[in-house]
């Protein structure tokens, strides 16, 4: 059993209500709608969000309704962005699966992702705090603007670190910075742990992002082929790294294949390949890992509850280790 397993067995009880919390969200009786959403929401995924806002407001004091209000908004917020960036990106699969816009089209995709983000709404009144609500309104903000910042970096070939980070901050790390902080509020926290749960949230959305990021160089069940993002022009850190370190003539000639976008099979597997071999992967491996030390240290030194500090930091290993 890993990490995530025993994290969830701990939680198993809030997880089993926040699957009943979140159905009720979504219950329509239009048979238009409740085809795609039942589709969008067949495969479950890592849980990560909701495991989040669970184990902070349970090392800060009590779950609440609120908690369970606030857990399943950011989860439908980040499942309508997701049937969305779907139809931009053109996407056929979705963890494993084929995608709602594969299976329904564009159009009705679209709209039936605009349905679970009012349902997101409606979701975060019921919290019944403004902060929350403040924070989830910022964060379809954010994820906007990454998406936004991530198609326009694809198309105009921009191979800049310092701008991979912000579209991070804006998509993983502020979907994370959002449970943590919803956790701790509707857990009764201080002002200070609340902060300090928010500094580590975002850290693990970096962490989680970069770790998401290095699956790609790999043939591995991740839900999506191996060179999807490089196929879709995404150039992530690891590749990112090797094409500023490596020597010239060779950062060259990959760069030639980048600015063409001549992702054919073969020219994707000489940019994997090239990643690997010129210390991408290493080198992203450990910046992952800086970002995980720090929130160990965050969650170290704020004063909670034991048992779920230790649960915190199985968490910090599940993301180091994950395998998928």
């Amino acid at each position: 059993m890993d990490q995530s397993e025993v994290i969830k067995e701990s939680l198993s009880n809030e997880l089993n209500q926040f699957g009943i919390y979140l159905r009720r969200a979504l219950e329509t009786d239009n048979k238009r709608i409740s085809d795609i959403v039942e589709h969008a929401f067949k495969v479950d995924g890592k849980r990560i969000r909701p495991m989040l806002v669970f184990l902070v407001a349970k090392c800060c004091g009590e779950i609440t309704p609120a908690t369970y209000h606030g857990a399943v908004t950011v989860e439908l917020l980040h499942s309508a962005t997701l049937m969305h960036d779907d139809v931009v990106d053109e996407a056929q699969t979705r963890r494993g699966q084929l995608s709602a816009n594969a299976v329904f089209d564009n159009k009705r995709s679209v709209l039936a992702g605009d349905y679970v983000l009012s349902s997101a709404l409606r979701e975060s009144v019921r919290t019944e705090n403004l902060e929350i609500m403040d924070l989830i309104s910022e964060l379809g903000q954010n994820l906007a603007e990454g998406e936004l910042n991530q198609y326009s970096l694809a198309n105009e070939i921009i191979i800049d670190e310092e701008e991979y980070f912000e579209v991070i901050e804006k998509k993983t790390a502020s979907l994370l910075y959002v449970c943590a902080k919803i956790g701790a509020i509707t857990a009764g926290a201080d002002r200070f742990t609340i902060d300090e749960f928010g500094k580590v949230g975002r850290l693990l959305g970096i962490a989680f992002q970069i770790r998401d990021d290095i699956f790609d160089y790999y043939k591995a069940d991740v839900g999506k082929p191996t060179g999807n993002d490089i196929r879709e022009g995404k150039i992530t850190l690891p590749l990112i790294y090797a094409l500023k370190n490596a020597p010239k003539e060779i950062s060259d000639e990959m760069m030639n294949i980048v600015c063409s976008s001549d992702f054919s099979s073969e020219n994707i597997e000489i940019l994997l390949n090239f990643a690997k071999n010129n210390n991408g992967i290493e080198y992203a491996q450990k910046t992952m890992e800086k970002y995980l030390e720090e929130a160990e240290q965050i969650i170290k030194n704020v004063s909670i509850n034991n048992e779920f500090r230790i649960l915190l930091n199985m968490l910090l290993m599940y993301l180091k280790n994950r395998l998928f």
